[in-house]
């Protein structure tokens, strides 16, 4: 994404019109919360914001709120686990679907899917939130998290084996 050279404001306003509810969807895919990912997504503008002077290349903004996001969300976690709080998790509202008993065959498959990925570790939810939410590749998820990108297939093929085995288990 090639950014134009407006003001500061005009630039991340046209990011925010263009990427806010996709970061949110992101953020609450990793905390939780939809309250507490718009938080994070508000902050990460606003760091955006705050900082776009010292961006050594302006067309990287994307990536900069992708991993402000990702170490926001990874902050409140560690967080409410010092806390001792139990995190919440909401699953995305179903389309309607055609009969009663279908949409509660799957609601129940969703919220067990969503508890198998609240189970994973931190850090492989992540890679596969930023896989499959966000249609990532491994060379942008590395960048994003800050790390390899062996790390991020290490991390991706634990988690979906974690989720397989869990699926089976309770299944």
């Amino acid at each position: 994404m090639t950014l134009d050279r407006g003001s500061r404001s005009e630039v991340v306003s046209q990011l925010f019109l263009t990427h806010q509810r996709r970061l949110v969807g992101l953020a609450a895919l990793l905390v939780d919360d939809h309250e507490t990912a718009e938080d994070l997504v508000q902050e990460a503008f606003a760091s955006l914001h705050r900082r776009w002077a010292s961006l050594r290349d302006p067309n990287a903004a994307l990536t900069y709120l992708n991993r402000a996001v990702v170490n926001g969300a990874r902050d409140r976690l560690r967080h409410r686990r010092r806390r001792r709080e139990d995190p919440r998790w909401t699953s995305p509202t179903p389309e309607p679907l055609a009969s009663a008993e279908h949409t509660a065959l799957a609601r129940d498959e969703r919220e067990h899917l969503w508890r198998a990925v609240e189970a994973l570790p931190t850090r492989q939810r992540q890679v596969l939130v930023l896989r499959y939410y966000l249609n990532q590749s491994e060379a942008e998820i590395a960048e994003t998290l800050n790390v390899s990108a062996g790390s991020v297939k290490t991390h991706a093929s634990r988690g979906l084996a974690a989720l397989a085995r869990t699926w089976e288990e309770e299944s």
